[in-house]
């Protein structure tokens, strides 16, 4: 779009209705009443606002419509004389602008208020010298209007006229300082010292300077401007920085959010000082607090955490004022919160960060709270971060947080034992107090995820007889009578004996069977039960009775849990006998153990459990079994006793060094006395870096001019060829993806001898991509080229199409040609960067994504880790899996891959691969909330397979 014309809003019109010609709306503003005016005007500007210019309306619109004195009217005459083509085709002013001129010094001039201040806007869009200079009396003689509106708009006028032509208006900033001085209304007063801040800056310096002490009195828009002039000044060498610095701080009482907001981040821009630091981030929290939208919540907690990265240790006495977000109800914002504080957690404040998580942990339990569990969960892995890191804080909080190893919400109770676990391992001294308080609860556990980490705890740090008495104790509790499958029958046997005995007593006699006609019109009897079903009946409610949690786990199919109990209570014997030397003793506890795991081994085949126990599961407890026997005699005590817990103590530390490690204490200097001083203005814009001031590195980093700069080859990589070099119209587009925004820059060169008038470049799109602009029309000369540029905003991760034509008026007014133009199709890839998650956050997503796209290995690669590398290349996506647990040769890999969307979107895959020979068989199953991830990563990971070079295998 040329940079003289302006950009319009698209109104929509109805296609299927007859659109009027121009001779229809020249008879109905004729003849029209002012009611039909307003109607035809309307539809004149829907038609000039989508493309069509209709000059020859112009001198019935001045000459039927100007002179009404309708207010409707007037409103719409203005938006007209703003949109109408007001130059002829040499460029010149058109003659009949005289009089559109003279009409609007004549509104300049009239005595209603409202149509003063709509002209008054009109003229701060106009660019014809023309039109303004004769306008320049009458705006200035509204500088004194009573009405503050017209005042207002008059201000913006003047900004505008002396921006664009400053001879028109030469002692503009002068007669605006001396109306600023005597103005008393607040949006005047704003507009009057804009305008100065943009056009005399010294001015709006001696102006700033004379009422600094009554700036905290001002209205807020008077403030927010006082503060931006604040914030250029303060760059000049000369300027009274301690003076302004005393002025942001009493703005940061503010009532107004926008301005406490405003005045943190120039206070923090201004000055390093830890007090001015302090006072920035206590005024982001209260904002925090008072404010009610949750997008502000997040944008000011970002900006605590961009202090906390530039002032390490500064903050850190403000982490329990933080933690006063947590009343927000909102989880985003109390996970964002959680993150932070755990970054301002030190050895000085971490006992009261704790005890005050100690209290929201506390308070779950009764709140009515729609995500109360994910907010629980939350809690209880800060409280784990926070005990690992201090080792001071993990006898305090550990046995607070076994207190929710029973409840009912299963992700919380296994992050619990997640978390019980991993003290077990670190702090030996707390080893005897937790597994005591562990067994306490063992009967109060419901899910078979925590018994397993339960049962995996008892077995390796049940270290001295009274602990495993008292295991032993607490697992036959839970497992109740033994054996599992006597006891079920015998249950049963009595069931139907009761039944068998029910008839010697009197009961009421059974109504005969009803009679039914078929629908071949026989009879048939109907019985209401047989005696098949008496017995499937008792079954059903043996199997539903009240039982011991560890026995239900067992009777409902979770043989996971039975090869758990079967591995610890195996670890038990095995220690029991080295530590006791009584014989009888050591067999009596080996004898009932074997008796246990036979028992789950045979009710596993009977009809007493909802699934037949599985294979992996019948050969895990068989090998305890043989090992308790004494089958492989002490071959595998060593890997029961000690090669399990160093297997765990590796997997802890490798998770230590892959977690971020928190920053060193000592403070990092951030600039060296010989360092090299960089002057802005002699510096490109890619060399400023951390030099250049914070707004302005913003609004780079908002226009996309900041991005790293991509070679030669890179740019031609991103060339699209629209058109054919035979079509009389060439065209190339360079596509530049930039986050939410695709930069398009088209190059039209016209191949033909012929001046292509009305050429216009029409786009649309499928997916959710959104064209913000419709380019304009452009004349371009015979073989001249032309440069077009178009933005398309981009509102999720999908795979978009962008398609259109060029049309250009043929040799005749009614003839139109069209070029077809190729499709341009949008990268996912764009918008897909790496991330990482815990463990416990993929299963849960991974549970609760409904779209799946299973994707089949189709590959010349020979080698497992190099297929996985060409995976996550392809799709931008991070392994999640340990690199210790894909390292060594096997013939099978299995990881988990995650990366998020800059859309905030997760995407998971597991890929399961085995190689077969010297090719590659498995699949990778792509998992994510929306449909357009899933299709799009699977057709991505489809192509990627197929353009593998054979020589990569």
């Amino acid at each position: 779009m040329a940079a003289e014309a302006a950009a319009y809003t698209l109104v929509h019109q109805d296609d299927d209705k007859d659109q009027p010609t121009v001779q229809d709306l020249r008879s109905q503003l004729e003849t029209g009443r002012d009611e039909q005016k307003i109607y035809t005007m309307k539809k004149i500007l829907t038609m000039m606002l989508n493309g069509d210019p209709m000059p020859q309306l112009l001198m019935h619109v001045i000459r039927f419509v100007m002179p009404s004195k309708n207010k409707a009217l007037k409103k719409l005459l203005l938006i007209y004389w703003e949109i109408c083509p007001r130059r002829g085709a040499d460029g010149k002013l058109k003659p009949e602008m005289q009089l559109i001129c003279h009409a609007l010094r004549n509104d300049l001039q009239h005595p209603n208020e409202y149509i003063r201040g709509n002209t008054l806007r009109l003229l701060c869009k106009l660019r014809e010298e023309e039109l303004l200079e004769p306008c320049v009396p009458a705006v200035r003689t509204c500088i004194d209007h009573r009405h503050a509106y017209v005042r207002k708009n008059a201000v913006l006028a003047i900004h505008a006229i002396y921006k664009r032509f400053e001879y028109l208006f030469p002692d503009a900033p002068d007669f605006i300082y001396d109306y600023l001085l005597r103005e008393s209304d607040a949006n005047c007063r704003r507009n009057a010292f804009v305008m100065l801040i943009n056009t005399k800056p010294a001015k709006a310096v001696q102006y700033l300077q004379s009422v600094i002490t009554q700036i905290p009195s001002f209205d807020e828009v008077i403030q927010l401007a006082a503060i931006e002039l604040i914030r250029k000044e303060c760059r000049n060498p000369q300027a009274d920085k301690a003076k302004y610095i005393q002025c942001i701080f009493s703005l940061l009482q503010s009532s107004a959010h926008t301005v406490k907001y405003e005045a943190a981040n120039t206070l923090t821009a201004l000055t390093s000082h830890s007090n001015a630091v302090k006072a920035a981030a206590t005024c982001y929290v209260e904002l925090i607090v008072k404010e009610s939208d949750n997008n502000v919540k997040l944008i000011v907690l970002d900006r605590i955490n961009e202090l906390r990265e530039k002032h390490d240790k500064v903050l850190d006495d403000l982490a329990i004022d933080v933690l006063r977000v947590l009343s927000s109800p909102d989880i985003d914002v109390r996970r964002k919160c959680l993150n932070l504080v755990l970054e301002l957690t030190s050895s000085r404040n971490v006992d009261e960060v704790v005890g005050v998580l100690k209290k929201e942990l506390i308070k779950t339990h009764d709140q009515d709270y729609e995500k109360n569990n994910e907010y629980k969960q939350l809690l209880v892995n800060s409280i784990h971060t926070c005990a690992i890191q201090f080792p001071e804080v993990a006898s305090k909080v550990v046995h607070v947080l076994m207190e929710f190893l029973g409840d009912s919400n299963s992700a919380s109770a296994v992050d619990v034992v997640a978390f019980v676990r991993e003290v077990m391992e670190k702090f030996p001294a707390l080893r005897a107090g937790i597994i005591e308080r562990l067994l306490d609860s063992f009967s109060e556990m419901k899910t078979g995820r925590v018994f397993r980490g339960a049962l995996w705890i008892i077995g390796e740090f049940a270290l001295d007889v009274p602990a495993i008495d008292l295991a032993m104790k607490k697992i036959r509790e839970s497992i109740g009578e033994v054996p599992i499958l006597a006891a079920e029958q015998r249950l049963l046997e009595e069931a139907n004996s009761e039944s068998v005995e029910e008839p010697l007593s009197p009961k009421p006699a059974v109504p005969s069977p009803a009679r039914r006609v078929l629908a071949d019109g026989t009879y048939a009897s109907e019985s209401a039960f047989s005696s098949k079903s008496v017995g499937q009946s008792k079954l059903d409610a043996i199997k539903g009775a009240t039982k011991p949690p560890l026995r239900s786990l067992l009777l409902n199919g979770d043989y996971f849990v039975a090869s758990a109990l079967a591995s610890a209570l195996t670890k038990l014997v095995l220690r029991y006998a080295t530590l006791v030397r009584s014989n009888s003793k050591k067999h009596g506890l080996r004898s009932e153990v074997m008796l246990i795991l036979t028992s789950i081994v045979r009710v596993g085949t009977s009809e007493f459990v909802t699934a037949h126990i599985d294979e992996d599961a019948r050969d895990r407890i068989s090998n305890c079994i043989r090992v308790l026997s004494g089958t492989y005699g002490d071959a595998l005590n060593e890997v029961f006793l000690a090669d399990t817990r160093k297997a765990f103590a590796q997997l802890v530390e490798n998770e230590g060094k892959a977690s971020p490690k928190k920053k060193t204490q000592t403070a990092k200097v951030s600039a060296q006395a010989d360092d090299l001083i960089i002057f802005r203005h002699l510096k490109s814009k890619r060399a400023i870096g951390d030099a250049a001031d914070e707004y302005e590195l913003d609004l780079t980093r908002a226009t996309g001019r900041g991005d790293k700069q991509d070679d030669l080859a890179s740019k031609l990589s991103r060339v699209v060829q629209l058109t054919g070099f035979s079509d009389p119209v060439y065209a190339e587009a360079y596509v530049n993806v930039h986050q939410y925004d695709i930069l398009m820059d088209i190059l039209i060169v016209n191949q033909t001898s012929d001046t292509l008038q009305n050429l216009t470049v029409e786009f649309s799109t499928m997916g959710d991509l959104k064209l913000v602009e419709r380019p304009s029309p452009y004349t371009i000369g015979p073989h001249g080229f032309h440069s077009v540029k178009a933005n398309i905003k981009v509102s999720s991760t999908e795979t978009g199409i962008i398609f259109g034509n060029i049309v250009y008026d043929g040799p005749s007014a009614v003839d139109m040609n069209c070029v077809i133009m190729n499709d341009i199709h949008i990268d996912i890839m764009d918008y897909i960067k790496p991330a990482t998650c815990s463990e416990t956050q993929f299963r849960s997503m991974w549970t609760e994504f409904e779209w799946e796209n299973k994707v089949n290995v189709n590959t010349n690669i020979s080698d497992l880790r190099q297929y996985l590398s060409h995976i996550m290349k392809s799709t931008n996506m991070k392994s999640l899996t340990p690199e210790h647990a894909l390292s060594g040769e096997c013939g099978f890999l299995a990881a988990n891959l995650y990366a998020r969307s800059i859309f905030g979107e997760d995407a998971l895959a597991n890929v399961c691969l085995e190689l077969q020979g010297s090719s590659i068989s498995g699949h990778i199953r792509i998992r994510s909330k929306t449909q357009g991830i899933a299709l799009s990563l699977g057709d991505k990971i489809t192509l990627s397979q197929k353009s593998i070079p054979l020589a990569a295998a």
